[in-house]
């Protein structure tokens, strides 16, 4: 009858609702409109569910992985061409780099009450 969210879910889930306007906005400029739409799918999918699915867990990968930079030195994917245009003097670098600590946090924090395991490399790239 009613779904039981662990407490580091309900506080992952409150970050993304809280920051959903921040990430997607981080989304947008490393990774471009595909990278913005992947961002709200996945705040709405974990805002309406009690658990993390798989899917959940590899798209939290993803965006960690975009807000990290992860990819910028790889010039066969977008988000090099996307950093090629950013100066890292902007004030918004520094909120995108709060963004990513939270959401590591966070991650991790769920990781554990769950039991679960988030780590990039298991995380191909689909063009």
């Amino acid at each position: 009858m009613f779904d039981i969210i662990n407490s580091s879910h309900a506080d992952l889930q409150t970050f993304l609702w809280d920051n959903f306007e921040g990430l997607q906005n981080a989304s947008l400029l490393l990774g471009g409109r595909p990278a913005l739409s992947a961002t709200k799918s996945l705040i709405a999918d974990i805002c309406s569910k009690p658990e993390l699915t798989r899917r959940d867990q590899i798209g939290l990968v993803r965006l960690h992985e975009l807000l990290t930079l992860e990819y910028v030195h790889d010039f066969d994917r977008p988000e090099s061409a996307y950093f090629a245009v950013i100066d890292p003097a902007e004030p918004y670098i520094e909120e995108i780099c709060l963004l990513a600590d939270q959401l590591a946090d966070r991650m991790t924090a769920v990781a554990q009450a769950s039991g679960i395991e988030m780590e990039a490399q298991e995380v191909p790239y689909a063009v």
